[in-house]
């Protein structure tokens, strides 16, 4: 994947860099500890690191680390962040050090502690946009085990998108798979991210998740990943994310 090249704005130089967040750098940029070729910078204002001069809090601006796009099988009780207060395990602690420690390298997206399976981590903001936010259309797949046995009612209500928060809900694609004397296993794809979106839908339809695992992102599946394996992806299929289906 190629580096973009030519002015941008401050903020998106900063976060891609590894320094901070996108909304940390416009608080940068606000409080004006941002300069560019020696003169303070604005929020909105753009440069060109190829030829200007970027300061950050009196330090140089260093170069954007090289792109990184991993593939995690995120296992059970592993935490979707890159640090916890309380000690508990991140994702990032499944890397060897010299990933763990790669500059500006961040989950892509999240999934809920008590789930597991399909988990991207980059060192790139926009990427990180670009497969998160929902207007490019990347599906997720699901398989979901459900307590009881779900009515072909219930599961209309489900593929048309249930409302959340009083929000309205996109439609999901949802089948069943299995089922046993006491459960229902689904396979549900869907393009929306929202919070517990999953969980909380399946609860108010009366029947809560037992098990849930992410298969796939896009066309990327987990294939023979076990859990807490990763593996880097190729720019054949770095080139397929972000391209918008």
């Amino acid at each position: 994947m190629a580096l973009p090249r030519g002015p941008e704005r401050l903020q998106k130089l900063i976060a891609n860099a590894g320094l901070c967040s996108r909304r940390q750098a416009e608080q940068l940029l606000r409080s004006g500890q941002v300069q560019v070729n020696g003169l303070p910078a604005r929020l909105g204002d753009k440069a060109d690191p190829s030829c200007d001069r970027i300061n950050v809090a009196g330090e140089a601006l260093a170069a954007p680390p090289p792109p990184l796009l991993l593939l995690l099988n995120k296992p059970i009780g592993v935490l979707c962040s890159c640090r916890d207060p309380q000690g508990r395990p991140t994702v990032l602690d499944l890397l060897p050090p010299e990933l763990r420690h790669h500059r500006g390298l961040h989950p892509v997206g999240r999934l809920d502690a008590d789930s597991h399976g399909a988990l991207l981590l980059s060192n790139q903001g926009a990427l990180t946009l670009t497969l998160t936010h929902p207007r490019y259309g990347h599906r997720k797949t699901y398989r979901v085990w459900v307590q009881g046995h779900p009515t072909a009612t219930s599961l209309a209500r489900w593929r048309r998108g249930l409302p959340l928060d009083d929000q309205p809900s996109q439609p999901v694609a949802v089948r069943i798979l299995d089922s046993s004397a006491s459960a229902t296993c689904l396979q549900v794809v869907m393009g929306e991210g929202r919070n517990r979106q999953i969980r909380r839908t399946a609860a108010a339809l009366g029947h809560p998740v037992r098990d849930l695992q992410r298969l796939a992102i896009g066309p990327l599946g987990l294939g023979s990943l076990r859990q807490g394996e990763w593996r880097r992806l190729d720019r054949g299929e770095w080139s397929q994310l972000v391209q918008p289906s």
